[in-house]
């Protein structure tokens, strides 16, 4: 599993999506169309979403930090 990072290439909005994605080893579109299909159940899906866009670092910031 490769880091939790936004890439700054294939993204569409916020880079949530690709991120995990990436993390977990699938396609960026299953990623986006599990997350629209669980935008359609109660609970808080789309307040998760704005807060990893805030917390997660982008892959230009991750790079410059990492070790």
């Amino acid at each position: 599993m490769s880091r939790l990072a936004r890439p700054t290439n294939g993204r569409m909005i916020g880079g949530v999506c690709a991120a995990l994605a990436r993390r977990f080893g699938t396609s960026t579109t299953t990623m986006r169309t599990i997350f629209v299909v669980s935008c359609l159940l109660p609970g808080p899906q789309f307040l998760l979403y704005l807060a990893l866009w805030l917390l997660l670092p982008s892959e230009e910031k991750a790079a410059r930090t990492a070790w």
